[in-house]
């Protein structure tokens, strides 16, 4: 279950001044603006959307619709640690179903959702690209293959070891 994180009178300051480094009136720079409100904080604060379209000369719903087109832009916290568990079909052949059901169960949270401490951010993919190591998962940036259900429990035990 996510937890909407506050955002506080001193966070909405600090974006003003993000847009305010982009406000130029050019529809162009509202990629290069969402992604560095995102960089900043972690997704893009629903409450920022306004002031974006204002600075940019846009509707509102103009910038939501961009947000809500790219997959890659977020209006809700994200984990610290990206979990991505590959569904494709190396993986699915050779276990990759209970590897998801066992990290679900590990972190108590569904596909696209963030643990309540923000430590950890579900997600499936397609393929991943590694099929020699089905069944494969990602944590943030590194690859675990081969993995099975004492690996996944490894896995996490490890991670939390290095909070």
């Amino acid at each position: 279950m996510n937890k909407a994180k506050t955002i506080t009178k001193a966070d909405l300051a600090r974006i003003n001044i993000i847009i305010s480094e982009y406000s130029s009136q050019q529809k162009w720079a509202m990629i290069p603006l969402l992604q560095k409100i995102q960089s900043e904080f972690g997704f893009i604060p629903p409450q920022s959307v306004p002031f974006i379209a204002r600075s940019l000369g846009v509707f509102p719903s103009q910038v939501q619709g961009v947000i809500s087109f790219y997959t890659q832009l977020y209006t809700q916290p994200r984990g610290k640690k990206i979990v991505r568990v590959c569904r494709g079909t190396a993986c699915h052949v050779r276990g990759g179903k209970t590897i998801l059901k066992l990290v679900k169960q590990h972190l108590d949270i569904e596909e696209g959702e963030t643990t309540p401490d923000f430590e950890y951010t579900l997600e499936t993919v397609a393929c991943i690209g590694v099929c020699a190591l089905a069944p494969n998962m990602v944590v943030s940036d590194h690859v675990h293959g081969h993995m099975n259900p004492k690996k996944v429990e490894q896995l996490f035990k490890h991670q939390e070891g290095e909070k």
